[in-house]
């Protein structure tokens, strides 16, 4: 099942692929959805909730609130090689805001100043209320996957041991296009993951290579704090970073970014240089 929210004829509503049509479900967008019940939607029933098709459908940022949005560094082996890093014990986590997130086609407006790294992830949407879980129950609250790209402005990342400042700049973290729901994919047995600029292939890996997969790092999260249905999990991002090459390579003015993951979906996105830190 695939799931969006969508913007259409008669404004913005959660919707529901059925063949090529979207049919809206009932609420104003997936964050709406998914946090409508507090134990999470029943998500094999929705086709029987859907309504009429949405005229002129276009997906947008599919998840605009969600209460939490957890990210994963370090989490694929070439790219923790390029680093010089050793192999982590356990998940290396930094957080983002819900106002970071755009739109799978939005323009991304950079500060000039900055240098901006492409990261391509899979990104995991809970389902179901979880805490302090055990791999099998965190398995089951997956509601589903999607693609994300956590931008990065390499040198404000790298002013202080922690990342934050150079990664939750506002409106730079495209994802989307739709979620597919946990039993039409399986990142376990591989998915190709790539990123594209300006058509050229610098990123490319499979998911089934993460160090921490999905259930990991629900259920090491879930130890700490509740995740609850609409929540992020961004899980990491392969070798082929920009910092990482000699000499190192960064975004420009005018670049398109392309994000894929097999099976889920294609990020569009072009790089809007302007101003100055």
């Amino acid at each position: 099942m695939r799931l969006a929210t969508v913007s259409g004829a008669a404004g913005t509503t959660a919707a529901l692929l059925d063949g090529s049509d979207w049919r809206a479900l009932p609420a104003p967008d997936l964050s709406a959805l998914l946090a409508g019940t507090p134990a999470g939607p029943d998500l094999a029933a929705l086709a029987h909730r859907a309504g009429d098709v949405v005229a002129d459908a276009v997906p947008v940022l599919p998840l605009p609130r969600p209460g939490k949005v957890v990210c994963c560094g370090l989490n694929y082996g070439d790219h923790i090689d390029e680093t010089g890093r050793e192999r982590p014990r356990y998940p290396t986590l930094f957080g983002k805001f819900a106002d970071t997130l755009t739109g799978p086609t939005d323009d991304l407006h950079l500060d000039a100043a900055a240098d901006w790294d492409w990261e391509a992830e899979l990104a995991v949407v809970v389902g179901r209320p979880l805490h302090r879980a055990d791999r099998a129950t965190a398995t089951a609250a997956v509601g589903g996957w999607t693609v994300a790209n956590d931008l990065s402005a390499r040198d404000w990342q790298r002013r202080t041991l922690q990342w934050m400042p150079g990664k939750v700049w506002d409106a730079t973290t495209p994802v989307g296009p739709v979620v597919v729901t946990r039993d039409e994919v399986d990142p376990t047995a591989g998915l190709a993951i790539t990123c594209r600029v300006n058509g050229e292939t610098v990123q490319r890996d499979d998911t089934s290579t993460l160090v921490f997969d999905a259930a990991d790092l629900l259920a090491y999260i879930s130890t700490f704090t509740v995740l609850r249905p609409g929540d992020l999990v961004l899980t990491g991002t392969p070798g082929g970073v920009g910092m990482a090459r000699t000499p190192p390579r960064f975004l420009a003015d005018g670049d398109v970014l392309e994000t894929e993951i097999d099976g889920i979906g294609v990020l569009r996105n072009t790089v809007r240089m302007s101003g100055g830190s």
